[in-house]
């Protein structure tokens, strides 16, 4: 029986198997780099042990210091959760080896799905339709047919992998790949197989004993992704026959008999119309696991746990109830860029089940990944679970990040999604910008702002904000986003109500009630209708650096993996000028016009802030 548990990983993963332990009776260990020392994961567990290493992102990758953190804190059993070492055979076999319990399936299984080339050909061996696919081991490739997709062999997540349409990318494509996937998961080994497109990402969730029983705990919907990551899961699939159903689950307990597994896995496949193939098998928990969770009235991580303790599973799973929807909160802005800082605030209301890696006053870093949290909602039907989630992300409160909130509504009102027409290519085929921004949520800040400044005054507080004996002109606020004349008020609209966290406004006969928060030059407007963050222009602004015409500044915090242009180097619009590392993801900064490259001003290996000069491209032929 386990006593004492260790997660051998970070954020929501390791809290939500914290959350299980709890109502098992189970203490909990975890563990942390420097970076996440004040994380709430590290908080909350009974036990906390921190893993030194000169790179954050290498922290958890480390074995060896991680079974002597079980050792040094007194546990008999590990968690991986998912990513770092989590589809790892070594580190599974380490564990058992110290003689602790190893929550999650044998060595033999994880090296048998860990290497997406070799469960391809053991699927294909047991009767599961897989996709041709060539193996990258050498920079000659016989690849004929295009758009192909690269593969990393090991981990998952979007990491290493690239859609290649045009031949001349492929060797570019393929070793990008290799670095992304070394760097995420220790295994560079990558592979090229035809891109499906137009083809949904369906993915089945298992679950098996010791002692023969494999569950097919139904399907679920993958398909809404950007950058080969997923933001969007349902279960189970709007747009699936019975049939196909049936071929997915059966197909998915041949793939669990045929290498005998124990534990919760999931095999995915691309669906399009009737033609189903494989995609590769996870031999760990899922992401998008809470989805399956709701339907199905199970706790995963707790069925995890007691299988691994060697109990018997029913000879059957519980029967689905109802439709889940679960969208991915990432800090990032509308490029899929990743964003650090503070979170001032978070909190999402309504019937939904949020799982979270941060609270108010969590510092997102370049670090780790830009997952902030999933948000889940469980309806009787799908067009209930889509409203409830709708109504949660308009209401959430989130400040200080920019957020793809944006994106993720503007997905569920979509009328293709809502008619369940979805597929890999969703995100391309459709346009999600930036939601208008709201007039009165703009004239709300402002009012609030002069609210603020008034409250803060330290004489005649009582008189109007911008008050004169003679008005000479309408007083107004001016913000990067928006400029707008709140004194006089526009006409049509009545002040009810302010304060610098509170205003109502009347328009119609309607009342709008918007509250504030104010954070160093930002002004946050939540209301019912959605979110508005609005940052403030000084009246004396202070000085700025100014940098050179054509300079190329860095999007994020990173470290720079390549250079490839040198001083005097001519490049063309879009030709790669240097690649960043960021939250284990690989990011081109291109050139954005033909020229000539008048400075360098990094180095590979150099750690380089948002904003700072990497290079400079001087436009025209000379």
């Amino acid at each position: 029986m386990i006593t004492r548990l260790l997660v051998a990983n970070r954020g929501e993963i390791a809290r939500r198997v914290f959350r299980t332990c709890r109502s098992l009776g189970i203490e909990t260990v975890a563990v942390f780099s420097d970076a996440d020392a004040g994380s709430p994961h590290v908080a909350e567990a009974d036990y906390a042990v921190r893993l030194p290493g000169a790179k954050p992102t290498e922290t958890y990758l480390d074995i060896e210091r991680i079974v002597a953190a079980c050792q040094a804190a007194g546990a008999d059993a590990v968690h991986p959760g998912y990513g770092f070492l989590s589809e790892n055979a070594d580190f599974a076999q380490a564990v058992l080896d110290a003689g602790l319990v190893w929550v999650g399936p044998s060595p033999e299984s994880i090296a048998a799905m860990g290497s997406k080339i070799e469960a391809k050909r053991l699927m294909g061996e047991a009767g599961v339709p897989v996709l041709p696919s060539l193996t990258a081991a050498v920079t000659a490739f016989p690849v004929t047919a295009f758009p192909v997709l690269v593969k990393a062999s090991a981990g998952g997540g979007g990491r290493g992998m690239r859609v290649v349409r045009d031949p001349a990318e492929l060797e570019r494509e393929i070793a990008s790949a290799r670095r992304e996937s070394e760097s995420a998961f220790g295994d560079g080994t990558v592979f090229v197989e035809p891109l499906l497109e137009g083809a949904r990402h369906v993915e089945v969730q298992i679950l098996a004993d010791r002692h023969g029983t494999v569950w097919a705990l139904g399907e679920r919907e993958c398909s809404i992704q950007r950058r080969h990551q997923k933001v969007v899961e349902e279960c189970p699939s709007p747009g699936i026959t019975q049939r196909v159903r049936d071929e997915l689950c059966e197909a998915a307990v041949r793939a669990a008999r045929a290498i005998g597994y124990v534990g919760a896995g999931t095999v995915e496949f691309l669906v399009k119309g009737d033609q189903v193939a494989f995609l590769e098998m996870n031999t760990r928990l899922q992401v998008e696991h809470p989805v399956t969770e709701l339907v199905y009235g199970v706790d995963l991580v707790r069925l995890q746990i007691e299988v691994a303790e060697g109990l018997a599973l029913p000879g059957s799973p519980p029967p689905p109830d109802g439709h889940a929807v679960e969208v991915r909160l990432y800090a990032e802005d509308g490029d899929y860029l990743p964003q650090t800082g503070v979170l001032r605030r978070f909190e999402v209301p309504g019937d939904v089940r949020v799982d979270s890696g941060v609270e108010a006053g969590s510092v997102v870093s370049a670090h780790y990944d830009a997952m902030l949290a999933k948000v889940i909602a469980h309806g009787s039907s799908r067009d209930e679970a889509v409203r409830k989630l709708t109504t949660a992300l308009r209401r959430a409160r989130i400040h200080g990040l920019t957020t793809n909130r944006d994106l993720l509504l503007s997905v569920l009102t979509n009328p293709d999604f809502r008619a369940g027409d979805t597929h890999t290519g969703f995100l391309d085929g459709h346009q999600h910008g930036l939601r208008r921004l709201d007039e009165l949520a703009v004239l709300a800040a402002a009012l609030a702002q002069a609210a603020a400044n008034r409250a803060a005054a330290p004489v005649l507080r009582s008189l109007p904000s911008g008050w004169r004996n003679v008005r000479s002109q309408p007083s107004r606020a001016v913000f990067d986003e928006a400029e707008v004349v709140y004194e006089p008020l526009p006409d049509g609209i009545e002040l009810v109500h302010a304060d610098p966290s509170r205003i109502v406004l009347e328009r119609g006969g309607v009342r709008h009630t918007f509250d504030i928060a104010h954070y160093d030059g930002k002004v946050c407007v939540d209301s019912p209708s959605g979110s508005v963050e609005l940052t403030l222009v000084p009246r004396l602004p202070e000085p700025v650096e100014q940098v050179a015409p054509g300079s190329l500044l860095a999007p994020m915090p990173g470290s720079v993996l390549r250079v490839e242009v040198e001083p005097g180097d001519r490049v063309t619009k879009g030709q790669a000028v240097l690649v960043l590392e960021a939250m284990k993801m690989e990011h081109q900064i291109a050139a954005p016009a033909e020229g000539v490259v008048s400075g360098v001003h990094v180095e590979k290996g150099q750690q380089v802030e948002a904003g700072a000069v990497l290079a400079i491209i001087r436009e025209g032929d000379s």
